[in-house]
């Protein structure tokens, strides 16, 4: 009877492998909101990091986390540091591409809670007075993350940040305009 068991367990776990090596090389997290104000106000609290405090879901998550700043003040080669607590961990964002008024592409390199380099994009929009604004973020998915990925939906994880930081986002541009 142990010997039927252990052979069930092993075929189950094998099942599971082999389902999680089918799964996709990389991952694309994408929420969208449309805030009135115009792209160039919303490219320029993207492409500033230190405007990020006032919509970032993860500035609120840890108010006391360590932030550095190194290069220009905003734009191409801005980069951002942090080091926070468990729901934050580490890591460090530089400003890749702008586009004034259109698209801000960034690199990011997670050191904590786990190691991984992703590319992040924000595209602003016109619609309107205002703008739909995109945000999407895409990154390789190893072999570890897909077998996790079979119990932790990351869309699901990182989309709510993603839908809460443009609420944040919506609401500090339009207290401005």
């Amino acid at each position: 009877m142990l010997k039927i068991i252990l052979v069930a367990v092993v075929v189950v776990i094998g099942a599971v492998l082999v389902f999680a090596a089918t799964r996709p090389n990389t991952f694309v997290v994408t929420r969208t909101a449309v805030i009135d104000a115009p792209p160039e106000a919303l490219e320029a609290m993207v492409s500033d990091f230190h405007q990020w405090s006032a919509w970032s879901p993860w500035e609120k998550m840890d108010p006391t986390m360590k932030r550095t700043y190194e290069g220009p003040a905003k734009g191409v080669g801005a980069a951002y540091a942090w080091v926070g607590n468990d729901k934050v961990g580490a890591g460090r964002m530089e400003i890749q591409t702008v586009t004034p008024g259109r698209e801000v592409g960034f690199s990011l390199h997670f050191i904590k809670p786990f190691e991984a380099n992703n590319a992040g994009r924000f595209t602003f929009e016109p619609q309107g007075a205002g703008a739909k604004v995109t945000w999407s973020m895409t990154g390789k998915n190893p072999f570890i993350a897909k077998v996790m990925g079979l119990i932790f939906d990351m869309d699901k994880m990182i989309g709510k940040d993603f839908e809460a930081g443009l609420a944040n986002m919506k609401a500090a541009a339009e207290k401005k305009a």
